[in-house]
């Protein structure tokens, strides 16, 4: 009897923690819930309001400009990209294309684009000067050499635009305190893991863009277009100054906002055209933008465990044991994130992304979750082939060529 009696304390003390547990277990997750389901109505608040805000164009108010874009191989596309650049309704423009080596595969698109253009100010740049670890940043640099005028554009070579992108992206600098102008982007993809990539872009990552925004307004830019005076360029010390940081085109918003320049984000948005990648690049790139938030901007990134109400909605249910509480609190967080990334992906920049895959938006979140979670587990990344430290204010240390051992051991037998 005193051993059954025994065995009776000790099961009573065991549900007693097991329901302690629970209890700590279920109200974080029930607030995690919460303040996703907050953070869902206030990306759709902030995404009614940009898009509604009347687009204004000064016919009058157009500055000379001067386009850099730094290429490295060929993109998907590369001549229609590139092309949809010297096709631009504007008055008065240069382009200026930089490669590192003359025997890029982008050399023969960019000779024939000059020969196809010749009415346009078109300069091919081949220069191998290395500012840091960075190099499109010293392919920037080496372009910038050439530049003419005082306001000045940099664009990826997977951007495509429109004909009045220009004559649109330029407007918000008739205000003399804007130093930067950025853009949203729709992407356009081959593969299906690019379209999962994208599939975040559209529905995690903008709708983000757009609540900062409306928060405490952009202090960053993206490197598919960013427009930028040459006072502020060179008040935060040119290309050099950035020449060691992964996130060069973060740095190219948050420098020039620290020095009192105003940082502006458009509403005209371009097509980022995505290639095709295998399971480990796709990886790579994206581990490669965790890290670099995560350095880049620390407390933001901490702060992304309050928008996986998608994780949370469901870490809840299994909590509950599939109660009806738990059921409900997912079904109010799912219809409020899929509200969410409809509004903004399909009804606000028409990504044909986003049109096509909605429905995978759950299982896309739990992707990017796994991916935020892997991104606390060191500063290590892989980009073009070289492995990299980051330091913890975002600057590139080389650690190797980013060989795989076995990669390695061939080489030493070759």
């Amino acid at each position: 009897m005193a051993y059954l009696h025994s065995l009776s304390i000790f099961s009573t003390v065991l549900s007693t923690i097991r329901l302690e547990i629970t209890f700590y277990l279920l109200v974080p997750l029930f607030f995690l819930c919460l303040t996703a389901i907050g953070y869902y109505g206030y990306a759709l608040y902030a995404a009614h309001t940009f898009f509604s805000q009347k687009r204004l164009v000064e016919p009058s108010f157009d500055p000379a400009v001067s386009i850099l874009k730094p290429v490295c191989g060929l993109e998907p596309h590369a001549y229609d990209n590139l092309a949809s650049f010297c096709r631009q309704n504007y008055p008065t423009y240069q382009v200026i294309f930089s490669v590192q080596d003359w025997r890029d595969s982008s050399v023969a698109v960019i000779r024939q684009l000059i020969r196809d253009f010749p009415d346009r100010e078109l300069q091919l740049v081949i220069d191998d000067r290395t500012l840091g670890a960075n190099r499109k940043t010293s392919n920037l640099a080496n372009a910038f050499a050439k530049a003419k005028y005082d306001i000045v554009l940099l664009a990826d070579s997977d951007v495509h635009v429109e004909a009045d992108y220009l004559r649109q992206v330029v407007q918000p600098l008739s205000d003399g305190n804007v130093g930067v102008v950025t853009c949203l982007y729709r992407s356009l993809t081959e593969g299906w893991l690019t379209k999962l990539e994208a599939l975040s872009s559209a529905t995690e990552f903008l709708p983000g863009v757009l609540v900062s925004d409306r928060l405490e307004g952009t202090k960053f830019a993206m490197g598919q277009t960013i427009v930028i005076r040459r006072s502020a360029l060179e008040v935060i010390g040119g290309f050099e100054a950035i020449a060691n940081y992964l996130a060069d085109d973060f740095q190219l918003g948050h420098l020039p906002a620290q020095a009192g320049y105003k940082i502006v984000l458009s509403q005209h948005i371009i097509e980022h055209v995505m290639a095709s990648s295998t399971v480990m690049g796709a990886l790579q790139r994206q581990l490669r933008w965790m890290v670099g938030i995560r350095v880049s901007r620390p407390w933001g990134y901490v702060g992304l465990i309050f928008t996986y109400g998608t994780v949370s909605s469901l870490l809840f249910l299994l909590a509950t044991g599939g109660s009806l509480l738990g059921w409900v609190v997912l079904g109010l967080t799912w219809v409020s994130r899929l509200a969410m990334a409809w509004f903004v992906g399909v009804q606000c920049l028409q990504d044909p992304v986003a049109k096509q895959l909605l429905w995978l938006v759950p299982l896309r979140d739990c992707m990017s979750f796994a991916l935020w979670c892997y991104g606390f587990t060191g500063n290590t990344i892989v980009w073009r082939g070289r492995q990299f430290r980051l330091t913890r204010g975002g600057e590139l240390v080389l650690r190797s060529s980013g060989l795989s051992a076995s990669a390695k051991s061939v080489i030493s037998r070759t």
